[in-house]
């Protein structure tokens, strides 16, 4: 049944998002063309101010279409080789997408799980880049499902794990594991379902990365957030109706716009301040500094609608009720019972500063696996970093992708 309450909530949404679309639309159109037109015309303040104008005028709404990757090569021994992006396999709600590299040796083959948290899986572009350097890389190329029709039926915890399941069975069982935040909870009970079948396609590793095992311990302002209101309240206003004129007209969703309110509004001043410096950047010659703020919120402001059953579940039982490390989990029927691991090796990875998963919520997982030997367990804690630093920027790339390298290699046999 619709829920009456937030349905039209979504339809006035998409009336102004329409109503902007043809200035976003002109902005977007010429932009690019002030931006060459400061490579040959004479340096003029006033058109780098137009340039910077436009710009902001681009960004001011969301797209709802996933970014390009833009991995066309990787650099492997100093030499660049062609990647092409691949769908392997797929579901209405997800391909596996592979990252073939033109070379006769891929590496160990890693499945890295995207989150179904509003972003798009290109919010692990750098993520795979780096492992692409010495790794063959799939990713869970999750689709809007605003273009999902309700014939493809719902999506929920359960369906989560049915596709992780799913994907390591078509990998087969060398594969390795690394998932990044909220997934961590659905791998983790996917890889002890498996574990417990005495499933022959169990990973020979799986690392969770800045991931809500157990979100007792040391909470943070998304864990307050999660939990100062019942679940009712969030089926009330956190719900809206995919409007008729999409694929995935009248499913119930957590729309992309609330998502990245939210977001925002978490560190708004830290987000004004951004714009403000792109702006000024442009306006005054610093074009590269610049460039890499659009190019961030090019990325940032791309989202997508959540399944209403995924994100209702998600709020429920992970943050609200914390049913894994409680061993109340349940996946259609069964209790998850992580105990039962013993031959994925366990890596866990947290930020020292990351103020979404705080330290000790991923490294619970180490207590849950409890029948696992303790030489297949490792945990990491780097120092420096916030939340998006654990898996993207110099210290990922320098400091923490080398150990994850260094514990797969150890597996790999």
């Amino acid at each position: 049944m619709l829920n009456s309450i937030a349905a039209p909530h979504y339809q006035g949404y998409q009336a102004l998002f329409d109503a902007a679309h043809p200035a976003r639309t002109i902005a977007r159109s010429i932009a690019p063309w002030l931006r060459y037109s400061m490579g040959w015309l004479p340096e003029s303040h006033t058109l780098r101010k137009m340039t910077a104008t436009a710009e902001m005028i681009a960004l001011s709404g969301l797209t709802h279409e996933r970014p390009s990757f833009g991995i066309d090569t990787v650099e492997i021994m100093g030499q660049p080789v062609k990647v092409h992006e691949e769908i392997v396999h797929a579901t209405p709600f997800c391909s596996l997408l592979h990252f073939r590299k033109e070379t006769p040796v891929a590496g160990r083959k890693v499945l890295l799980i995207a989150p179904i948290s509003g972003h798009f899986a290109t919010l692990l572009t750098g993520t795979a880049r780096t492992l692409l350097k010495h790794h063959d890389v799939y990713i869970t190329d999750w689709h809007n499902v605003r273009d999902v029709p309700l014939s493809a039926g719902k999506f929920g915890l359960d369906e989560f794990i049915d596709h992780m399941i799913d994907f390591m069975e078509w990998l087969g069982p060398d594969t390795h594991l690394v998932s990044v935040c909220q997934p961590t909870v659905g791998t983790l009970a996917a890889v002890s379902i498996m574990a417990e079948d005495g499933n022959p396609n169990q990973p020979r590793s799986m690392t969770l990365m800045a991931g809500p095992i157990d979100c007792r311990i040391n909470p943070t302002v998304v864990n307050t957030l999660a939990t100062e209101k019942p679940i009712e309240w969030f089926k009330r206003h956190m719900i809206g109706v995919v409007p008729l004129r999409y694929q995935g007209g009248l499913r119930r969703v957590y729309p992309g716009y609330m998502q990245i309110s939210a977001f925002m509004s978490m560190n708004a001043e830290r987000h004004m301040d951004s714009f403000k410096n792109m702006f000024h950047s442009r306006a005054t010659g610093d074009h590269g500094k610049a460039e890499d703020i659009r190019d961030f919120y090019h990325e940032y402001l791309a989202m997508m609608d959540l399944p209403a059953e995924f994100f209702l579940e998600t709020v429920q039982k992970v943050f609200q009720e914390f049913e894994l490390p409680q061993g109340k989990l349940e996946y259609r029927g069964r209790v998850v019972n992580p105990a039962a691991i013993r031959r994925t090796a366990l890596l866990t990875v947290e930020g020292e500063k990351d103020d979404i998963c705080s330290i000790g919520q991923t490294l619970a997982a180490h207590d849950l696996c409890s029948k696992l030997a303790p030489y297949k367990k490792l945990h990491h804690l780097q120092p420096g970093v916030g939340h998006y630093g654990v898996f993207n920027g110099r210290r990922w790339e320098s400091q923490i992708y080398p150990r994850i390298r260094a514990f797969m290699h150890d597996f790999d046999e």
